[in-house]
C-alpha cells in the first residue's frame, strides 16, 4: 500500500520563511498609525449678517473596533455533559508494515538554495519596495496638501474649505484602493510562482526518497540526531534546480485573478505532476508549527 505523503506539512515551514506575499511596511507607517484620512467636512453653520471663516478640521483616524472575542474569552466556560461512549472490541491482526528506512530533510533549506525561490524574491521584493516608495511619496503629498490647506484657511470661506477637504478625502480614498489592488497583485503573483516550486518539490522528494529505499521522510528541525547519509536536503535542492530553474511570474501591470479567467496561464511546472508514480511515495511526517519570520526591511 502507497503511504501517504503529506503535501501541506512539508511544505508549510519553508514557504513561510521564503514568503513574498506579505504587504509592504509602509501601508500600516504613518503619523497616526494608520492611514491618513481627514475628517470629513460638518455642515457650514447658517448664514450670518456677515462672512464667517472656520478652520479646516483636524485630522482624526478612526478608532479600531472593540474586540468582543476578549470578554467572551474570559468567561467561564460551562460545564458539558458526558455521556458515556461504547467500548470497542480488539481487531483481528492484520499485516505488518514493511521495515522503516527513514530520510531527513530540511525544506527551508532547499528554498534557499532554489534558484526559482531567489527569482521570486528579487522579483517580487522589487515590486514591494517600489510599491513603499510609491505609498510614502502619496503619504507626503497628503500631509503637504493639509498644510497648505491649514495655512490658507484664514482666507478662505468656509464652503471653500469644505470643498479642498473632500477633494483631499477624495484622493486619500482612491489612492488606498490603488494601493490595496496593488498589493494584491503581488501577493497573488507570490502564490502562482511558489505554488509552481511547491508541486515539483512535492515530486523531487519523492523521487529522491525512492531511490534511496526511503518510505518516511522526517523535518530535520523534529531529528534531534541523525546520520549524514539520511540527510536529502542537498541531493533535493540539486534535483530541483535542475527540474525548475525558474518559474512564471505574472508581470507587474498583470493582474492574476484576471490571467487564471482567460485561460492562458503560462506555467513551468511539470504538466505530468498529476499522474500517479511509479514508485511507492514516502511519507512524510507532519511539521511542528514554525514561528513566522521576521519581515524584511
Amino acid at each position: 500500500m502507497m503511504p501517504n505523503f503529506n503535501r501541506t506539512a512539508a511544505l508549510s515551514a519553508a514557504l513561510l520563511s521564503i514568503s513574498v506575499a506579505r504587504a509592504p511596511s509602509a501601508m500600516a507607517q504613518n503619523a497616526g498609525g494608520g492611514w491618513f484620512v481627514p475628517k470629513a467636512a460638518q455642515q457650514p453653520a447658517p448664514p450670518a449678517a456677515h462672512t464667517q471663516h472656520r478652520a479646516p478640521s483636524p485630522v482624526q483616524l478612526p478608532a479600531p473596533p472593540a474586540d468582543s472575542s476578549e470578554a467572551d474569552q474570559q468567561q467561564t466556560p460551562p460545564v458539558l455533559p458526558l455521556p458515556p461512549i461504547p467500548s470497542m472490541q480488539d481487531l483481528p491482526k492484520g499485516v505488518a508494515p514493511p521495515p522503516t528506512v527513514i530520510g531527513v530533510i530540511s525544506v527551508s533549506g532547499v528554498m534557499r538554495q532554489s534558484t526559482a525561490a531567489m527569482q521570486v524574491e528579487r522579483t517580487l521584493g522589487g515590486r514591494r519596495d517600489a510599491l513603499a516608495q510609491d505609498l510614502q511619496k502619496e503619504q507626503a503629498g497628503w500631509r503637504n496638501e493639509q498644510q497648505n490647506l491649514q495655512a490658507q484657511a484664514k482666507t478662505m470661506t468656509s464652503d471653500q474649505i469644505q470643498n479642498r477637504e473632500r477633494s483631499l478625502q477624495n484622493r486619500v480614498m482612491k489612492a488606498q484602493h490603488d494601493f490595496r489592488n496593488r498589493n494584491r497583485i503581488i501577493q497573488e503573483a507570490a502564490q502562482v510562482s511558489l505554488g509552481q516550486i511547491e508541486r515539483e518539490l512535492v515530486q523531487v522528494i519523492q523521487k529522491v526518497a525512492a531511490a534511496h529505499g526511503m518510505n518516511l521522510v522526517l523535518h530535520s528541525e523534529q531529528i534531534a540526531l541523525h546520520v549524514d547519509g539520511q540527510d536529502i536536503t542537498n541531493e533535493v535542492a540539486k534535483q530541483l534546480n535542475s527540474v525548475l530553474p525558474s518559474v512564471f511570474i505574472p508581470d507587474a501591470n498583470v493582474d492574476p485573478e484576471e490571467l487564471a479567467k482567460s485561460g492562458k496561464m503560462p506555467t513551468t511546472a511539470d504538466a505530468d505532476q498529476d499522474a500517479p508514480a511509479t514508485g511507492p511515495a514516502p511519507a512524510v511526517a507532519p511539521a511542528a508549527p514554525a514561528a513566522a519570520p521576521a519581515a524584511h526591511k
